[in-house]
This record gives C-alpha cells, structure tokens and sequence, in this order.
C-alpha cells in the first residue's frame, strides 16, 4: 500500500512507522488514522516481523496530537478506524510488542500514542502531555485511561488537571519513559530495544505480553489459574520454539527461532 502521511520500512522482523507531516509537527489527521490502521494491521498480521518502532519525521515533534485545524473544519466526523486512535490506541489484541522513538513534543493525541506502546525511548528534549482542557477539549483517544494505569495516579491527575507538558527527564522519573537518549542515539537505541526483544521468542514474547496485559484488572489468584488457557501462552507452549528454546541452551548455541 502506498501511503501519504506515514512511511513504513521493514528491517528483518522489525517493522519501522514513521508519522510524515513534519511540517505540522506531525499531528494527527483522519486520513493519518487510516494509513496507521493499514500498517499496524499488516504489521500485526505478518508472521514475519516481529517488533515494531513509532518515531516521527524532523526534529521538532514525534506527533502534536489531533490536527486541530482538521477539527475545526469537522474532519473528525469522519469514521475512525475500528483499531481506534492512531490506529493502535483499540488494538488489544495486537501481542505483538511496539517500542515509541520519541523524537519531540508527544502532546495530546501524540502521548496517547506513545502510551499505547510497550516502551518509550525519547530525546533529552522531548516533551509530554495531554494539553486538550487548554483548548477547551478532553484527551479522548486513551490517555486519560492509559496514564493513570501506568504512573501514580496523583502523578496523573496532576498532568491531567494542568494540561502541562513534563521533561523526557521527568516522565523517565514518573515511569513512563524507559531511556534517554541523544537526538542522534534516538533509532538505534529503539532499535538495540528491538534487537532485544527479537532475542527471545516471538511466541513467548507475544505470550508474555498477553499475560500480563491481560491480567492487569484480574484478580491475582485467577490471574494465576487462567493464565495457561490465553491463546498465546497456549500457542508458545504447542510451538516448535519451546522445544528449540531449551534444546538450543543444552547444546549451548544461539537458538533458531521459527516463530512457530
């Protein structure tokens, strides 16, 4: 598929998605919605890639948020995609990891995207925040949900009810940036995370998400017996690659993962 507002590159099993209006700090239009759908969507159905990075284009900004110029002009009547906000925020069922490359400013629309990824790197200067009650609007595509699920809950209100942006330094301190990075360290650290990641099994990998995930709002107890029967721990424990992974360490060699 061609797109107009994204790029997309693949790198082995690393799928790389590039927000493309550097222009407009790389906010989020109705179309943008939609081509972010058709790439998390190949990306999510591809048994080949296995991790994916979001990053924006230049250096001012990973994503402003919502195109408020769009808004004004009624675009967002338009139908989102059925995967939600960026086209990720409703994904739950993507097992798949994706990794946030923080390249700016992550406000409103765009903080709720990095949040919807299972880690964030960032530059030193980047900044965070959902700023949507300064101009009279609330952060509507999962923000107010994901934020206080991830850091202290007073820490988010008080985000929240300022609408203030916070340092990369000070969202690593709240819990919600895993690394700092210089702006020209940014790609390979997101990439060395990658490379980590794809170490491991796939299948457990997606497992192990799945699980945890999952069992976020359940009781630890039920946690615990159910965990057996979520489909990707039952797929990994049926895999070729549970039988290659303790294989490959009694024969002390890097294991072969087939992803099956």
């Amino acid at each position: 598929m061609e797109y107009e507002f994204i790029r997309r590159e693949r790198e082995g099993p690393v799928t790389v998605i590039t927000l493309n209006r550097p222009e407009a700090m790389n906010a989020l239009s109705n179309p943008m919605h939609w081509e972010l759908h058709e790439a998390f969507e190949d990306f999510a159905t591809d048994p080949d890639q296995w991790v994916a990075i979001v990053t924006g284009a230049g250096d001012r900004a990973f994503c402003a948020g919502s195109d408020l110029k769009g808004i004004a002009a009624g675009s967002l009547k338009k139908p989102m995609p059925p995967s939600g906000y960026a086209g990720l925020v409703d994904r739950f069922d993507l097992d798949k990891p994706v990794i946030a490359a923080v390249n700016g400013v992550a406000a409103g629309g765009g903080f709720e995207l990095a949040l919807a990824c299972d880690v964030i790197v960032a530059v030193e200067s980047a900044r965070f925040g959902l700023p949507e009650p300064r101009v009279g609007l609330a952060a509507g595509g999962g923000g107010l949900h994901n934020l206080p699920r991830q850091i202290p809950v007073k820490l988010a209100m008080g985000m929240i009810l300022t609408g203030r942006l916070v340092s990369a330094k000070e969202g690593a301190t709240y819990g919600f940036v895993n690394e700092l990075t210089s702006a020209a360290d940014l790609l390979a650290t997101a990439r060395r995370w990658a490379a980590q990641i794809c170490e491991c099994s796939p299948l457990a990998v997606r497992a192990s998400k799945q699980v945890a995930m999952r069992s976020l709002e359940m009781p630890l107890q039920e946690a615990l017996h159910q965990q057996s029967a979520f489909p990707a721990m039952a797929a990994m424990n049926a895999s070729e690659d549970a039988v290659e992974g303790p294989l490959a360490f009694s024969e002390k060699r890097p294991p072969r993962w087939k992803g099956r």
